[in-house]
Order: C-alpha cells, then structure tokens, then sequence
C-alpha cells in the first residue's frame, strides 16, 4: 500500500503532517513524530509577537527595578530602546535556526520552518533568509491580519499578503506555503489569486485566539483552544471546492481528528492535512491510529496509492456541484431526504 504524496514538491511518505504547535517546539517531539509516522513536521512558530511580548515584559521588569527606562551597552546605530529591541530578535532567531538545523539532523522527513506574520513587516524576509540557510525543506507562513483593523481598507488588508507572499517567493528558494484564514469577504478568488502568486501551496485553514468569558471572575479568558471533530466543515468545503481551480496544493487543518477526517480531506481534493489538537488530546502515537485507519479503507476499497482517489468527491468532479454551496438547506429544511455528490 502506498501512502506517500507530494507536497510543495517535497516527496512525503504519508499525508499525515504534524503542524505547527509545541508538538514540534523541541527536537525530542520532532523525533517522536518521526518515530510514530509523521510525514513531516512543521516546526513550532516563530511569533512576531512573541518577540514583541519579550521586549515589553523585560521593559516592565527593567522599570520597576529601576524606576525608569535603563540604559544599555548599545552599538551607536541605534537607540538603547531600539538595541535592546534588537537584540531580543536576534536572540529568538539563534534558538530557531538552531531548532532546525538540530531537527535535520535527527530525522529523515521533510521539516519545514514556520514564521507566523502579524503585521506584514517585511523585516521578517530576513528572517526567512536565515531559516532557508539552516536547512529548512520549505517554509510556512502563517499569515492573519485582523479583520478589527477599522482603519484599513479590505483592499489595503489583502495587499499586505500579495506584499509579503512576493517578498518571500523573490528571496528564497525554498518552496513557500501559506496558512491563511477563511475572513475574506471573497475567499474563493482570493484563495485562487494567491495559488498564482509563486507560492508551493496554501493551507486552510489557521487557527488563532478565540476568547472566552469567565462569568465568576468577568475575565477574557481563551477557553477553545483545541479544534473540534466538526470544525473539519469549514476547511472540508473550502478544500472541496477550490482542488482544481487553484495553482498549488491544497493541505487541510483544522478539525482532523481520526483517519476517517483524513480520508475525506483527501477525496475532497487535498495534497495532504495538518494535525495537533488530536495529537494534544491523544498523543504523538496516536498519528499510528490515523494512519491505519487510512490504510485500511484503501486496502478495503482497492486504492493502491493517495493519487488513485485524491480529489474523487471535489466540486469539480462531482454530478451536483451545488452539494458543496445552499444544496445542505435543501437537504435540512426543504423535506430533501439524500443528496449525493
């Protein structure tokens, strides 16, 4: 049975990728991925926010000790503020390129690295730069720009993914991907529009903060941290109906949560999906569970290889198009007892 597939032009041995989470934020779990199937990894995320939370949570410590802004041993190019600020960002950007040259050393699998893009700088090309020089097989940006920011344009806000995606294709030779989210008030010809862009492939979709209120303590808190089996409808349909239309691959997350969701993604178009939540819930061996699974029902259904039924139950390819758009109301609330694809 053969379960490898392509993916931005990487040959992985199996569709199953571990995406990016602290289940591939150290070299230990990138090993056990590997170990339990894993058909490849995308590192934990370098956060540009994470970087920003350091600066200032230092900024407090340091005044609170002092009593006001500290001075520090600058290099004369830039302000003591700005060095510090600096110096911060060089620091998590030694501790990455160190996680990825560690993880190719250890493991045979692809690995990519993983930039999560919140305000379009283009200072991150550079970082981008020193990941490919450490061996990374490719990278994912995991771009979302609030749709909050009332005092942008949606034309000024889709611009900012065009700027980075150039930046990014134009520098590097590594294959890049996208992870984006589905606020796009035309999401079906933006996610054609970006597949044109140069890019390897777009994953649908990511997933962010989702709040929560604490009604004893009136406190914001982040109470949906992990995917759900039914969040699998939203990038289910999305992957369904762009296979085909796009210029890249198509990789699925979002609610994958046994072999059965990864079949699906599959028929529906997908090169290959991304799983954590699962993996948080169950553990890296249970990625041995999901791969069985899909073994299993190819074995069932006489499918030698991913390519034999990859895409089979697409938009495209299906009699009834519309089952993927309004047909489900039919179906729910007209009296419409079956709707086949």
């Amino acid at each position: 049975m053969d379960l490898s597939t392509h993916y931005l032009g990487l040959e992985l041995k199996n569709p199953i990728i571990v995406g990016s989470s602290g289940l591939t934020g150290s070299v230990e779990k990138v090993i056990q991925a590997e170990h339990h199937g894993a058909g490849a990894v995308v590192l934990k995320s370098i956060f540009e926010e994470e970087v920003a939370l350091a600066y200032a949570e230092f900024m407090k410590t340091a005044k609170s000790v002092a009593g006001e802004t500290p001075y520090f041993d600058y290099d004369g190019r830039r302000s003591p503020i700005e060095y510090y600020d600096y110096v911060i960002r060089e620091e998590n950007l030694k501790k990455y390129v160190s996680l990825i040259e560690a993880s190719k050393k250890a493991v045979s699998i692809p690995v990519m690295a993983s930039i999560n893009c919140f305000l379009g700088s283009v200072e991150w090309m550079s970082y981008a730069r020193h990941l490919e020089a450490a061996g990374a097989d490719a990278l994912e940006l995991n771009m979302f720009f609030p749709p909050t920011d009332f005092t942008k344009t949606r034309a000024d806000k889709e611009s900012i993914y065009f700027k980075v995606t150039e930046e990014v294709t134009k520098n590097l030779s590594i294959p890049t991907a996208l992870k984006i989210s589905h606020y796009f008030t035309d999401l079906g010809p933006m996610i054609q529009r970006l597949s044109r862009t140069g890019i390897g492939g777009l994953v649908l979709f990511n997933r962010y903060f989702s709040p929560d209120i604490d009604i004893d303590r009136l406190e914001v808190t982040n109470g949906f941290v992990f995917s759900t089996p039914s969040d699998l409808a939203m990038s289910l349909r999305w992957i369904a109906i762009m296979a085909e239309k796009v210029d890249c691959d198509l990789v699925a997350s979002t609610g994958i949560h046994d072999g059965a969701a990864v079949i699906k993604q599959l028929l529906a178009g997908a090169s290959a999906v991304q799983v954590a939540s699962c993996l948080y819930k169950n553990g890296l061996a249970y990625l041995e569970e999901m791969l069985g699974g899909l073994e299993r029902w190819m074995t069932e259904n006489r499918f030698m290889g991913i390519n034999s039924f990859k895409g089979k139950m697409s938009q495209a390819k299906s009699t009834d198009p519309s089952v993927y758009e309004r047909v489900q109301f039919m179906k729910y609330y007209g009296g419409r007892k079956n709707v086949a694809v």
